[in-house]
């Protein structure tokens, strides 16, 4: 659940490693292997924390960096790289990164800075995310309405702030699946059903329904029912 972190890594073994690594604790991840498919996944945010890789096919990491800076972009960026000399980090830092942590490290260290860097939050912006009431904290993985503390598994957590990144939009079930379960819907599996049912079960018991079933369309998340 919680923070929603880009992996951009070209070497298939590290990338396999850091993915399965931070799902295990929770974390929402998706990957990019080149610097093309890097920018437009970054693009496609927002993401809570980058972990990006120097040495990329196409655009290198740095050149990926500074494109995303000068379009705005503000998550927290941590540079993973073999190039440990002081310049290299300065080009880095300067690049726009907010930490860099050489080859080899230890895992838990860098789960240790990517919460950190979760904690900082990004550029004029912060970790919390709050829509009609209903807040989430993505560094503390704490989730409230009206106050009140909803006691949430990792993966009605991870729904709800899905939920909460797209407020009245129309969500297919398809797109709802392949974002918070991280692999391809098959259209037979009811797991989906099964965690919106006691997730709003769980936040009705507070206030209103906010999370709306639309026929034949998916589900919508917000204040009203659909007028459709």
């Amino acid at each position: 659940m919680s923070l929603r972190v880009l992996v951009i890594e070209d070497e298939p073994e590290i990338a396999d490693y850091l993915v399965r690594g931070l799902r295990e604790e929770g974390l929402v991840v998706e990957h990019a292997a080149d610097g093309h498919d890097a920018r437009a996944r970054l693009r496609a945010g927002p993401w809570d924390v980058v972990l990006l890789d120097w040495w990329l096919p196409g655009p290198d990491g740095a050149t990926v960096l500074r494109a995303y800076r000068a379009d705005g972009g503000t998550a927290p960026v941590l540079f993973l790289t073999a190039r440990d000399a002081i310049p290299d980090r300065v080009r880095g830092l300067d690049a726009g990164a907010d930490d860099y942590l050489c080859k080899p490290f230890a895992f838990d260290e860098l789960l240790a800075r990517v919460r950190a860097l979760a904690r900082r939050g990004p550029t004029g912006g912060g970790t919390t995310l709050s829509v009609a009431g209903v807040t989430v904290d993505l560094a503390t993985r704490t989730a409230h309405r009206e106050g009140k503390r909803l006691a949430l598994t990792t993966k009605e957590e991870a729904l709800l702030i899905f939920f909460l990144r797209h407020p009245d939009e129309v969500l297919s079930r398809t797109r709802i699946y392949e974002h918070v379960w991280d692999e391809r819907y098959d259209g037979c599996s009811n797991s989906l059903e099964v965690h919106v049912v006691e997730l709003r079960r769980k936040l009705e018991v507070h206030g209103p329904r906010l999370i709306h079933t639309l026929r034949g369309r998916g589900y919508r998340f917000g204040a009203a029912d659909d007028p459709a």
